[in-house]
């Protein structure tokens, strides 16, 4: 009579590669390294590119280097630390602090009554240029639409649109109700609605849609977590333990 052990195992066993572990955990550190290596990266390019365009509107004796030698620089122990008498230091992000408080400066200004004057003369002066004034007007609505305090410029609601033909849906926002000519000559007897379809997975080009009330179809997720669906191209949901259902309410700000 044969025993169980030496019955043969009928399923074949999977060899164990020798490199398997160590594959799999250095893809796992590629997932937990690189975003964070990219992220660290980019803010530093971006930081630096600031300084490369503030710092030379910085008087040379207001530099770091300048006040650290004019400060410590004949003692004994400075010399003693850093065995010389000079010491060059590059502080990375100094220029961001300077703009950052020239451009607060500039819109504590720009609310007051003299700056609100002295605004409305320049804009005055910039309307009478044909080429310079449509560049300006330009680039103003976009900053006035991006950094917007009040959320009449911000997106509405995330919404779902058929396009680009009947019975494919995209991720749209709703911007605002649509106005004026638009409203007027568009043929349809219900409101009309402007969205904008962002494009994947750059969300900020994308394309302006006048569509019909009925032809939206209004999201539960909110603005955020659609952009991630955007820029992700699917492979982020909002909620990532059952897509099928909107994130809770505690999620949502």
């Amino acid at each position: 009579m044969t025993s169980l052990h030496e019955i043969p195992d009928p399923t074949p066993r999977r060899r164990a590669r020798p490199f398997a572990w160590l594959r799999n955990n250095f893809l796992t550190g590629l997932v937990v390294v690189v975003p964070i290596a990219i992220t660290m990266w980019l803010i530093w390019t971006f930081v630096g590119w600031i300084d490369s365009w503030v710092l030379p509107f910085v008087p040379g004796k207001y530099h770091p280097d300048v006040l650290i030698n004019r400060w410590f620089g004949g003692q004994a122990w400075f010399q003693w630390l850093f065995g010389t008498e000079d010491v060059h230091v590059n502080i990375r992000g100094l220029g961001v602090v300077v703009f950052l408080i020239f451009t607060v400066i500039v819109g504590w200004l720009a609310k007051g009554f003299i700056g609100r004057r002295f605004l409305a003369y320049g804009e005055s002066l910039v309307d009478r240029m044909p080429v310079v004034r449509s560049l300006y007007n330009g680039i103003k609505q976009i900053a006035e639409t991006v950094f917007a305090t009040s959320n009449e410029a911000k997106f509405d609601k995330a919404c779902l649109v058929e396009y680009p033909r009947k019975g494919i849906w995209a991720i749209a926002f709703i911007s605002t109700r649509a106005k004026g000519e638009i409203a007027a000559k568009v043929p349809v007897d219900e409101e009309v609605v402007s969205v904008f379809l962002p494009t994947t997975p750059n969300p900020t080009s994308g394309f302006l849609l006048f569509v019909p009330r009925h032809s939206v179809v209004e999201l539960e997720m909110s603005v955020e977590d659609a952009a991630k669906l955007v820029i992700s191209a699917g492979l982020v949901y909002p909620n990532s333990k059952d897509p099928s259902t909107p994130p809770p309410a505690s999620q949502k700000s």
